[in-house]
């Protein structure tokens, strides 16, 4: 999370947020990050009252983006491994995994075993603690993600979604009275994005009952945001 003088930034894993990580860091005076992907319930008393602001993304792109990132890493990390049997499976069965293992015990197990203790501040930072509330939730894992880090009160926290992060975290900006200096302003509407990952367009990558399993399972995110597969 970055903490400034006038708002805390969630930063959900995959939505955008490294880029704007970037910029507050870079032109916001008195920026400074605190730990790396870490909940709304980890910020600090004295920051509490801050308002607080965050990034979405369609689930649909999610699963692409995550799969494809950790597909394309010399060592992919331990959700990938598991969820994907050490990379033996392919797009449709280790998403599907991942969509179901609020349900399936014996994977879920797997996971929590695999991931660390304690929060490192590297990586997806999830410990299985963190993680094993997604047990009988219902939830897929980015709406798990999604309500893990800005808690069950979401519209406590301010989001833009990330398709379109450049104009709506500008407005956002706005409405809670933060100044933006022309260099925050030029480096949101032209900066390259950042931690991208190389694939085809995500619409490529389902067939009928795993775009739909997604639709059941992040359902959550979806009608909150107006989401639809493309």
């Amino acid at each position: 999370m970055i903490v400034t003088p006038g708002f805390v930034f969630l930063h959900l894993h995959k939505s955008g947020g490294t880029f704007v990580n970037a910029g507050l860091m870079r032109f916001v005076a008195d920026a400074r990050q605190v730990g790396y992907h870490l909940p709304r319930s980890m910020i600090a008393a004295e920051f509490a009252s801050r308002p607080l602001l965050g990034l979405v993304r369609n689930p649909w792109s999610y699963y692409v983006s995550w799969y494809s990132f950790q597909r394309s890493r010399p060592q992919p990390n331990a959700l990938f491994r598991i969820l994907s049997r050490e990379g033996t499976l392919d797009f449709k069965a280790t998403v599907s995994n991942m969509l179901n293992l609020d349900r399936n015990d014996e994977l879920l197990d797997q996971v929590l075993a695999a991931l660390p203790r304690a929060y490192t501040n590297q990586g997806l930072n999830l410990p299985g603690a963190a993680l094993a509330p997604i047990r009988g939730s219902g939830l897929g894992f980015y709406s798990f993600l999604y309500r893990y880090l800005y808690g069950p009160d979401i519209d406590a926290v301010k989001l833009a979604r990330m398709e379109a992060l450049r104009t709506e975290l500008l407005q956002l900006f706005g409405e809670i009275g933060a100044p933006v200096d022309a260099g925050l302003r030029e480096y949101l509407m032209t900066a390259p994005a950042l931690n991208t990952s190389e694939h085809d367009a995500y619409g490529q990558f389902y067939d009928e009952a795993l775009a739909e399993l997604v639709a059941q399972r992040d359902q959550l995110v979806i009608a909150r945001h107006g989401y639809a597969r493309q």
